[in-house]
C-alpha cells in the first residue's frame, strides 16, 4: 500500500486503475499517482474511487490488483468510480485448489501467549462467568427476559461479583416450523451450541410445552446432560408464567454459589475461539482495520487459537483467495459448495448476492459485493484455511476456519458463538454499535473521523494506517493484545454499557405456517 502523504489518494496495487480518496477531495485537485497527475474532475467523497486512467466501456476496474466490477461507460481520469458508471459482474476468479497448502506455522510451545480464563469441566474456555436462558420458543421469551431482569437489575446478583450476569436468548421462532428443514436444523444447532458455550457456566432451558421445538430432543440429540448447571422446563407444566418465573429464579439462585466460585486460571490459547466480523464498512475497511484484524488473526493462530471468518455473501468473488490456502481440495470444495448453495438461495427468494452492500456501505464508498468482499476477506489474515463448517457446526478444529453464515451481522455471529466462539472483533467503517452476549465484542473503527465521532463505543482506532502514520503491523499487534486482555476479563466499551441482550437471532430458513 502507498503511504506517501503527498498523494491524497491510495493505490492498493500497481495493477489498479483507480485509488481511494484518503480525504475529501475537492473538484480541481491535482492528483500525483505514478508519475502522473490527475486532476479531479468532481468532488471526491472520502473514501471513495478516483479514476487514475481512462477505463472504456466495458473494461475492467481494479482495486487491490483484483477485478470488482465493469465500466458502463468511458471513465476519465480523475472521474468519481461509483454507482453511476460502475456495474457488477459475475464473479469469474480462477480457483487453485489447495496451491497454498502448507501446515499452520505454529510457534514453539514456550514462546505461546496465553491468557486468563475460566476452564469448563468439558475441556473449553470461558472467557466470560454468564448464567443463560435458552427459550425454545418465542412463546417463552417474556417469561425469560423478567426472570434475567430480576436478577440483572433487581438485585438477585447481590453478592455474586463474580458473576457477569444472567443473559435472555430469546428469538422470533421455535413454533409453525417445518421440521425437515434446514432452518430447524439450524434453531436446533444455534440453542445446543449456545448451551455449550464455554462463556456460560450455568444454563436452564425455557419452552411454552406445545410449540414444535420441543426441548427434550435437542438435549437428547446434542448429547447435554441434565444437572445441577443444566435445567429445563415448561411454562404449560409448571402452571403458568407466575409459578414458571419464580421456580426459574430459585433455579438460578441454586446455581450462584457454584458459578460464582469460578476462578481464572492461566490457560494456552487453543482455549481461544475468536469470531471475525465487520459491519457498516466502508471505503476504508479494506485498507486499514479489516487487514489490521486478519494480521492480528494471524498471530492467534500462530499461538495456537483459532479464528472464525463467516459472512459466505461477503467472500463472494474473493473465495479465490481462500481456495488456494486450503489445506485440502476437499476443504477448498466445501467452501464452493456453500458459494453454489447460495447462488441457489438467492436465486430462488428473487434476490442476488449483489444485493449485499448496504445503504451505508454505499455511501462509504463500497459499490460492489465484489469490491466489499475483497476488502472483507482481509479479515482472514493469510494462515491456512484448516476447515469449512456449516452455520452454527461446533468448531473442532484450532487455526483458520470458516463458518458458512449469512452477511447479516447479528445472525453471522450468533452462528459463531454457537460453534464455540468466546470472543468477537468487529470491524466497523460507519459505526456499529452491537453487543453480543455472552462474548465480549470489541470495536474497531476503520477511519479516525467516526472513531472520533463515536469515541464512546469504538475500543480502537485504525484510521491512521489511511494517512500513513500507522501501520497494518502495528495496528495488528494492538488488536491481537486487546484480545488478551478481554479474554482476561477486562470489559469492552460496549460491556461497560451493558449491550448485547438483543442480537442473539438464529438463522430463519423456511416457510412460517
Amino acid at each position: 500500500m502507498t503511504t506517501d502523504t503527498i498523494s491524497p489518494v491510495i493505490r492498493l496495487n500497481p495493477a489498479d486503475n483507480v485509488g481511494v480518496a484518503r480525504t475529501a477531495i475537492p473538484s480541481g485537485t491535482a492528483i500525483a499517482e505514478g508519475g502522473e497527475i490527475v486532476i479531479a474532475h468532481t468532488d471526491i467523497p472520502s473514501g471513495h474511487k478516483v479514476a487514475l486512467r481512462t477505463i472504456a466501456p466495458g473494461e475492467a476496474v481494479l482495486k487491490y490488483g483484483q477485478i470488482i466490477g465493469v465500466s458502463t461507460g468511458t471513465i476519465a481520469p480523475g472521474d468519481h468510480v461509483h454507482l453511476h458508471n460502475l456495474a457488477m459482474q459475475e464473479s469469474h476468479a480462477t480457483h487453485h485448489f489447495a496451491e497454498d497448502a502448507r501446515e499452520t506455522p505454529l510457534l514453539p510451545e514456550g514462546e505461546r501467549r496465553g491468557f486468563e480464563g475460566y476452564v469448563r469441566p468439558d475441556g473449553q474456555v470461558g472467557t466470560r462467568n454468564f448464567i443463560g436462558i435458552v427459550t425454545s420458543v418465542n412463546c417463552s421469551a417474556t417469561v425469560a427476559r423478567a426472570i434475567a431482569d430480576h436478577f440483572n437489575r433487581g438485585g438477585g446478583l447481590d453478592g455474586y461479583d463474580n458473576v457477569d450476569g444472567v443473559v435472555a436468548l430469546t428469538h422470533g421462532t421455535g413454533c409453525a416450523i417445518n421440521m425437515k428443514t434446514e432452518g430447524y436444523l439450524y434453531l436446533q444447532r444455534v440453542l445446543s451450541g449456545y448451551a455449550r458455550n464455554p462463556n456460560f457456566a450455568g444454563i436452564l432451558f425455557i419452552g411454552l410445552g406445545c410449540e414444535t421445538n420441543q426441548i427434550d430432543p435437542i438435549v437428547q440429540k446434542f448429547g447435554l446432560t441434565e444437572g445441577p448447571l443444566l435445567r429445563t422446563m415448561t411454562i404449560q407444566n409448571l402452571g403458568g408464567t407466575r409459578k414458571t418465573i419464580e421456580v426459574a429464579s430459585d433455579i438460578i439462585r441454586e446455581m450462584l454459589s457454584e458459578v460464582n466460585a469460578a476462578k481464572r486460571t492461566t490457560v494456552p490459547l487453543t482455549g481461544l475461539k475468536v469470531a471475525l466480523q465487520c459491519g457498516g464498512s466502508d471505503g476504508y475497511s479494506g485498507i486499514s482495520a479489516n487487514p489490521a484484524l486478519g494480521y492480528a488473526a494471524d498471530l492467534i493462530v500462530q499461538h495456537g487459537g483459532t479464528a472464525v471468518l463467516s459472512e459466505t455473501p461477503e467472500i463472494y468473488g474473493a473465495e479465490h483467495l481462500l481456495t488456494r490456502r486450503a489445506v485440502s481440495a476437499e476443504v477448498a470444495q466445501k467452501l464452493m459448495d456453500r458459494i453454489g448453495w447460495w447462488r441457489h438461495y438467492t436465486e430462488r427468494n428473487g434476490a442476488e448476492l449483489n444485493n449485499n452492500p448496504s445503504h451505508g456501505n454505499k455511501l462509504g464508498g463500497l459499490t460492489t459485493i465484489l469490491e466489499k468482499s475483497l476488502g472483507a476477506v482481509a479479515k482472514g489474515g493469510s494462515m491456512p484455511l484448516e476447515a469449512v463448517y456449516e452455520y452454527g457446526e461446533i468448531i473442532d478444529r484450532t487455526g483458520f476456519v470458516f463458518m458458512d453464515t449469512p452477511g447479516y451481522d447479528p445472525v453471522a455471529v450468533t452462528g459463531q458463538v454457537a460453534g464455540g466462539c468466546n470472543v468477537i472483533v468487529f470491524t466497523t467503517g460507519r459505526g456499529s454499535v452491537s453487543g453480543f452476549k455472552p462474548a465480549p465484542c470489541i470495536k474497531v473503527a476503520t477511519n479516525t473521523e467516526m472513531y472520533e465521532h463515536m469515541s464512546d463505543d469504538m475500543d480502537i482506532n485504525c484510521g491512521d494506517i489511511v494517512n500513513g502514520t500507522d501501520s497494518i503491523e502495528a495496528a495488528g499487534r494492538r488488536i491481537f493484545e486487546k484480545i488478551l486482555t478481554v479474554a482476561s476479563g477486562e470489559h469492552t466499551l460496549s460491556e461497560d454499557f451493558g449491550f448485547g441482550d438483543n442480537e442473539f437471532v438464529p438463522w430463519q430458513i423456511g416457510a412460517v405456517t
